[in-house]
């Protein structure tokens, strides 16, 4: 049954690329192996998601999550709680809640009715990473708030420099490390860089 599934969904999207090509007015070698909509029509009057948009992988671990539902277990909120067929559906539907925006219309409606699936809020999304620019411009904060507050930059090699960002959340920021690389590390800082620390009072040599 899987085997002919997998064929059916492989004919439905030829199909559905032979639609596209002649909507765009493009030629159309062969319709051989495309099904037809009558086929196509029939297995909807069964499951109107058999060949969803999104990937198969995506719709397994959500008919496996329903079936366990289904069979009296909770919805799996932790990786590695609840593991059917292989697939770890704890972590699935972490997936699903943390990626709600990039979903479907159809897919967040299958979640949220079917599943009782709700988006992460706010609070549980992990933080975006830094990018390297992001973390210069953190620590050269830090450095001129130092220089503000003791007029100079020489930074003690251990000194740590505590600075509240723009979300309110203070953070620690190994300043005399970082003075001291920027300084071993002149040659190929951008001028515009090296101009930031001059200004501040950074001595290069």
């Amino acid at each position: 049954m899987g085997i002919w599934l997998k064929n059916a969904r492989a004919a439905a999207r030829k199909a559905q690329e032979i639609e596209q090509r002649r909507a765009e007015g493009l030629p159309v070698q062969s319709s051989a192996g495309a099904l037809s909509d009558a086929r196509r029509e029939q297995l909807e009057d069964i499951d109107p998601a058999w060949c969803p948009a999104w990937p198969v992988a995506w719709q397994r671990c959500f008919h496996l999550t329903r079936t366990y539902l289904n069979a009296g277990g909770s919805l799996p909120t932790a990786a590695g709680n609840v593991v059917c067929q292989g697939e770890d559906l704890g972590r699935w539907v972490n997936s699903v809640r943390l990626g709600w925006d990039k979903l479907t219309g159809a897919q967040q409606w299958l979640c949220e009715q079917v599943l009782g699936i709700e988006p992460a809020a706010e609070n549980e999304k992990p933080r975006p990473r830094r990018t390297q620019a992001d973390k210069w411009a953190l620590n050269y904060e830090a450095a001129k708030q130092f220089y503000k507050r003791e007029g100079h930059l020489r930074v003690p090699r251990k000194h740590i420099e505590t600075i509240v960002g723009d979300d309110q959340e203070e953070r620690e920021h190994k300043l005399g490390a970082w003075i001291g690389n920027q300084r071993s590390r002149a040659a190929t800082l951008t001028p515009e860089r090296m101009e930031q620390l001059s200004n501040i009072g950074m001595r290069w040599t």
